[in-house]
């Protein structure tokens, strides 16, 4: 089914809703996997990307991302030299990505104060996008939901709890994935949800003795 989206496009910056808007998206996710503005950020671009995206503001727009600017802010054209004022270190690299791809992908190594988040994701076109990886650990995010990201270990129960916390907390859970490299190794978790976390729900999450991260990533309008 074609929606209005796919017809006329988001608000945004242009000129381009799948090399700016997704893209600035995209920019959005890293940033709030890291908690805050990078000190500094490593941007891979994959396929139409890296063939055409800076003519398309792709380098731009991922920057304005990161600094938290929304793909409809003016402040775009200019993220580079944003980034460079607030003291944010971007290097851009070329690159093919080993597996399947999307040809509008990027993989975004992000740093701040001790801390690190790599993300890969997709622009899929009309500002949709979809988040692929995270710190090597498969996941499907659009970006259409407040979203929890767990790292947990392995054990039985943590879903539960987790749904739990949500419940008491008045937080309708959306969907769930549960991603693991091994049995008994680390897990990754991906909480959908109707409303933003509380923060009792979030201190309840933390309380859990198998969490061992706990990042929110709001909704990327």
């Amino acid at each position: 089914m074609v929606s209005l989206l796919d017809i006329i496009g988001p608000v945004m910056v242009g000129p381009s809703s799948s090399h700016t808007a997704g893209a600035c998206r995209l920019g959005l996710i890293a940033r709030a996997l890291l908690g805050g503005t990078p000190e500094t950020a490593k941007v891979e671009l994959h396929g139409s990307f890296a063939r055409t995206g800076t003519g398309h503001g792709t380098d731009r727009a991922i920057a304005a991302g990161l600094l938290g600017y929304q793909p409809d802010d003016e402040r775009i054209r200019e993220a580079l030299d944003h980034a460079e004022r607030a003291g944010m270190t971007i290097t851009f690299d070329n690159t093919k990505l080993r597996g399947e791809h999307h040809p509008n992908t990027t993989r975004i190594t992000v740093r701040r104060e001790g801390r690190s988040a790599v993300m890969t994701g997709s622009s899929l076109g009309a500002g949709r996008i979809l988040v692929t990886a995270i710190d090597n650990f498969p996941v499907e995010i659009t970006g259409t939901y407040p979203t929890l990201v767990v790292v947990a270990h392995d054990e039985p129960g943590i879903v539960a709890s987790v749904a739990t916390a949500l419940s008491e907390g008045a937080v309708n859970l959306a969907t769930m994935r549960v991603s693991r490299r091994q049995k008994g190794g680390d897990a990754i978790h991906i909480y959908e949800l109707d409303s933003p976390p509380t923060p009792d729900a979030l201190e309840r999450i933390r309380a859990i003795k198998a969490v061992k991260t706990l990042r929110v990533v709001e909704r990327v309008s």
